[in-house]
C-alpha cells in the first residue's frame, strides 16, 4: 500500500474528520452556486477567461521578459529561480543582508511550495502568517488543507483549545477569535523588517502584481515592513490590464461566491517619491519549479490555466471525505492530483491520480474549462506504462474487465454467475483486491441488471404513451 492510499484510508476512517469536512466544502459549494444563478452567463465568461489564459500560456516566454522589464523600469528588482531551493536562497538572502529578524507573511501557496517558513527557522528569522486560516494552521504545526481555506478541517472548538494552548487566551465564537489573532498580528505587523506576499497575477503590460483577500492582512504585510517581496509561479503572468480583468470576473466567484473580494491591489514597484505609504523596496521573484517542463508537455499544458480559485476542491467527493492532508503535499484535490506529479514526478506523487472516481464534477465547475479527469487519465497511463505501477495482478484484473466489457455475450454472462452464486458480494468482498474497498463501503446486492431494468422501463413508458 502506498503513502496515500494509506492516508486516505485513515483520513475515510475518521468520523470527525468526515463531519466537518463535509459541512465546510458544502457552504462553499453552496457559496459559489448562489454566485453562478445564470449558467450562460458562467459559461460565457469561462469562455473569455480560458482565452485570456491561453493567450498568456501560449506566449508565457515572451511576457514573462516584458514582466521583467516593466516591474524593473517601476523600480522593483526581478529575480528569477528555476526550483524552490533556488527561490528560498534568494528571500532568505534578500532578509540576511538587510538585517531583518521578523517577517510577515499574506497568504501564498507558492511559500508552501518552496517551504519558505521551514528555511527563515533555519537562518533564525521568525516568520509570521498572517492570514488568520494560515495562521491557525502555523500555531498548530500544520500545512493547509484547502488552498482557499487552510485551516478548513478545523473546527472552532479545536481553534479555541488551540489558542489557549499557545496564546494563553481563548473565545467562545468565531469574532472573538478572530479579535485575538488580530491583537496579536497588530505588533508584528509594526515590528516586521519585511512582507512577504504571493501574487494571484501579474500585469506584463504595466508591472503590476494583483492580490486579492478578505482581511486586510496582505495590505499591512506590503505597506507596514520597509521590504515588499512577493512571489510568484511563472503561469500567472497576463499581457493586460484586460486580460486581468477577465480572470477576475470569475476567480472570487468562484473561490468565495464574492463578485470582487474586500480588498483588490495593484501593486507597481516601491514606494514613489510623495507617496505615504508602501514598502520602500520590492522584490519579485518569479518561480519555474518545473512550468517549463509542463508547458513543453502539449498532453499536460492545459493545467497551465489554474488560477487556484479551489473550486474542483470543493465538488470532488474523494477530497470532501479525506480532506487535503491525506494528498501528503501542498496542492490537494483534482488540481493537486495533477500538479503534484508534474511539478515532482515521483511514483509517490503518480499515485494520486487512482485516487479519482472519474465523476467529472471539477471540470463542470472550473473557471479555466480545465478537463482534470482526461489530465488525470493520461498520468494514469504514464503511471501504468512508464513508470510500472500496477501490479501483475491488477493489470491481468483490468485485462480481464476490459475483454468482458467488450463483449456484451460475455460481459451479462459473468454477471449472471455472479448473482446466482454471491448475490450480496459477500464472496467477492473477501477477495485481495476488494477486501480494503468493501471495509468502508457498503456492496450492493446485485438484483436485475440496468439494461434489463431500462428496457422494461421503455416499455412501460411506450405502452403508457399509447395509451
Amino acid at each position: 500500500m502506498n503513502t496515500f492510499q494509506k492516508s486516505a484510508e485513515d483520513a475515510a476512517g475518521d468520523e470527525r474528520l468526515r463531519e466537518v469536512m463535509r459541512r465546510a466544502a458544502s457552504v462553499l459549494r453552496d457559496l459559489r452556486e448562489r454566485a453562478f444563478p445564470d449558467a450562460g452567463e458562467f459559461a460565457a465568461l469561462r469562455e473569455r477567461l480560458r482565452a485570456a489564459r491561453l493567450r498568456s500560456v501560449l506566449r508565457l516566454p515572451e511576457l514573462v521578459r516584458r514582466l521583467e522589464e516593466t516591474v524593473t523600469a517601476a523600480g522593483g528588482v526581478v529575480h528569477f529561480a528555476r526550483d524552490a531551493a533556488q527561490a528560498r536562497t534568494i528571500v532568505v538572502g534578500i532578509a540576511r543582508k538587510r538585517g531583518v529578524r521578523l517577517v510577515v507573511k499574506g497568504k501564498s501557496m507558492i511559500g508552501e511550495e518552496i517551504g519558505l517558513n521551514a528555511a527563515f527557522a533555519a537562518a533564525g528569522i521568525e516568520s509570521v502568517e498572517t492570514d488568520l486560516g494560515e495562521y491557525i494552521i502555523q500555531l498548530a504545526g500544520e500545512g493547509p488543507s484547502h488552498i482557499i481555506s487552510p485551516a478548513l478541517h478545523k473546527s472552532r472548538e479545536e481553534v479555541a483549545a488551540l489558542f489557549q494552548a499557545k496564546l494563553g487566551r481563548t473565545a467562545g465564537d468565531a469574532p472573538g477569535l478572530a479579535g485575538i489573532a488580530r491583537e496579536v498580528l497588530r505588533e508584528k505587523f509594526l515590528a516586521a523588517g519585511m512582507g512577504v506576499t504571493g501574487a494571484n497575477l501579474a500585469v506584463a503590460g504595466t508591472g503590476g502584481v494583483v492580490l486579492l483577500e478578505n482581511e486586510g492582512n496582505i495590505r499591512f504585510s506590503t505597506t507596514c515592513p520597509p521590504v515588499h517581496v512577493a512571489i510568484m509561479s511563472i503561469e500567472k503572468v497576463v499581457e493586460t490590464l484586460e486580460d486581468a480583468g477577465d480572470v477576475l470576473d470569475l476567480l472570487p466567484r468562484s473561490a468565495t461566491g464574492q463578485r470582487i473580494p474586500v480588498y483588490l491591489s495593484v501593486f507597481v514597484g516601491p514606494r514613489r517619491e510623495g507617496e505615504a505609504d508602501g514598502a520602500g523596496e520590492f522584490h519579485l521573484v518569479l518561480l519555474d519549479n518545473g512550468r517549463s517542463r509542463i508547458l513543453a508537455d502539449p498532453a499536460m499544458r492545459e493545467m497551465l490555466l489554474c488560477v487556484r480559485c479551489g473550486a474542483c476542491l470543493n465538488v470532488c467527493p474523494v477530497y470532501r471525505i479525506i480532506g487535503g492532508h491525506a494528498y501528503g503535499g501542498v496542492y490537494p484535490g483534482p488540481m493537486g492530483t495533477i500538479l503534484a506529479p508534474l511539478l515532482d514526478p515521483s511514483p509517490e506523487n503518480f499515485a494520486l491520480a487512482h485516487g479519482c472516481t472519474g465523476c467529472g464534477a471539477c471540470r463542470e465547475v472550473c473557471p479555466a474549462g480545465i478537463d482534470h479527469p482526461a489530465l488525470i487519465l493520461e498520468l494514469r497511463r504514464r503511471a501504468v506504462e512508464e513508470m510500472g505501477y500496477a501490479g501483475l495482478g491488477e493489470r491481468l484484473a483490468a485485462g480481464a474487465m476490459a475483454a468482458a466489457q467488450a463483449r456484451p455475450v460475455l460481459y451479462r454472462g459473468m454477471l449472471a454467475g455472479v448473482r446466482a452464486l454471491d448475490p450480496d458480494l459477500r464472496l467477492a468482498a473477501r477477495l485481495p483486491g476488494l477486501r480494503r474497498f468493501a471495509r468502508k463501503r457498503a456492496l450492493p446486492r446485485l438484483r436485475t441488471p440496468f439494461w434489463k431494468r431500462s428496457g422494461a422501463l421503455a416499455r412501460e413508458l411506450r405502452r403508457g404513451g399509447r395509451g
